[in-house]
């Protein structure tokens, strides 16, 4: 009878996920806000609680976070991050800043203590990689000139994961300074190790795990991928961190059949991850962290802009392009749960702030994507009719030119008249 519900419950679940995640496609919506509603809908205190699948559904989760670290380590080889590293560490620095202590300083202005703070912090620091990737791919903007910069700012902060989560887990589970210390510099070595080894031998790696069948590399990939993060968890590093190192060492032919492989899985565990934590969150718990959650939201958006503004100035983007890559980063997703759903176990108070601030952001980031850049445009617009002074691309008023009368330019006889002729692209 056991086994019956089981099927029953995972069932019901697979097929809700499929009907909500083609509805946010329907609509050109990321399908994340509706999978955690999903989870509290089907959590304590929601419309539908689970019990004979809860087991199962948590092994899911678990399988979700080292798959998407995974895919995320496969889309960047050793050279790329190494590359970012060294040529994006001011903007990585400054999206530190600007994000991460907004969410430690909430934290401790709640009373929540200092390992909440620093799990919040990482909540409110990390962008979603995948919701930017597909706003990007909605608006038409991913051979911008600004991407590129974007995509910079998202590296960055996904290298330093692999720092942050070890210095989270070892918070977590209270091993002290000592262990924590430990725990650090063998997530620093082990992290250095494998990007030697990737940047020297990465070709050796790659086929030694290639394959033609395409069943032998997923079987390969996947298991090699579950057993490092096993192990990295033995060792309380994070299994996650594990994953993306293993797909960092993976590159060329290898790493790009895995990718078309592993998204359908990745895919399916993914949204079981969001469900998940969304039933280890008490939908009562909700509504009376929705104020801070609001105003958290609205400041790391606008911190988010502000990294974009500066890092694609640093680049030479024009103003236009450092609006738009400011309001392309304000999207928070898959991380800050991964984040959230490591410090709930020790702290269950984040895990509401946590799900309203993804739900506010995921909401607000393809909003912010598409409206940054005109709203700062007539902004300026507008404070320019004010303070009186010609628009940038106006020519200057007739008594500064010549002192003649305001009448029509001439065209430029040096110029060819091509409006005629010219054909239509």
């Amino acid at each position: 009878m056991q086994d019956t519900s089981l099927l029953i419950e995972l069932g019901a679940i697979v097929l809700a996920l499929g009907l909500v995640g083609r509805l946010a496609g329907r609509i050109g919506f990321s399908p994340i806000p509706l999978y955690l509603l999903a989870g509290l809908a089907f959590g304590e205190g929601g419309l539908l609680p689970l019990d004979a699948s809860e087991d199962f559904v948590a092994t899911g989760a678990e399988i979700g976070v080292i798959l998407l670290l995974l895919m995320l380590g496969l889309e960047y080889s050793a050279s790329d991050l190494v590359t970012s590293l060294k040529t994006q560490y001011p903007t990585g620095a400054v999206d530190f800043v600007f994000n991460a202590l907004p969410g430690a300083a909430a934290a401790l202005l709640m009373g929540w203590g200092p390992v909440a703070a620093v799990a919040l912090a990482g909540v409110t620091w990390i962008s979603s990689s995948g919701v930017i990737a597909k706003i990007l791919g909605d608006l038409g903007r991913l051979g911008n000139r600004e991407t590129p910069v974007i995509l910079g700012v998202l590296v960055m902060e996904d290298l330093a994961m692999a720092v942050y989560l070890p210095i989270l887990t070892a918070l977590l589970s209270g091993v002290g300074l000592a262990g924590g210390s430990l725990t650090l510099l063998i997530s620093l070595g082990t992290v250095g190790a494998v990007l030697y080894v990737a940047l020297r031998h990465g070709r050796i790696i790659s086929r030694a795990v290639s394959s033609d069948d395409a069943e032998m590399l997923l079987l390969v990939v996947l298991g090699l991928a579950l057993l490092v993060a096993g192990i990295a968890q033995q060792l309380q590093v994070s299994a996650a961190v594990g994953a993306f190192l293993v797909g960092i060492a993976l590159s060329g032919e290898v790493a790009e059949g895995a990718v078309s492989l592993l998204a359908p899985l990745k895919d399916l565990f993914a949204a079981v991850f969001f469900v998940f934590f969304g039933l280890s969150t008490v939908p009562a718990d909700i509504p009376p962290v929705l104020l801070p959650a609001l105003l958290l939201a609205v400041t790391t958006a606008l911190t988010k802009v502000a990294t974009g503004y500066f890092a694609a100035r640093r680049a030479g983007i024009k103003t236009a392009g450092r609006w738009r890559a400011g309001g392309a980063l304000v999207a928070r997703g898959e991380f800050s749960i991964v984040i959230a759903g490591l410090a709930v176990g020790v702290d269950p108070k984040i895990g509401p702030l946590a799900t309203a601030y993804v739900l506010l952001l995921v909401i607000l980031g393809p909003i912010s994507a598409r409206f940054t850049e005109p709203a700062a445009r007539r902004l300026a617009e507008r404070l320019r009719r004010r303070s009186g002074l010609p628009a940038p691309d106006d020519p200057p008023p007739p008594s500064v030119r010549t002192g003649v009368p305001d009448v029509p330019d001439a065209p430029d006889a040096s110029l060819p008249d091509v409006s005629v002729s010219e054909s239509p692209s």
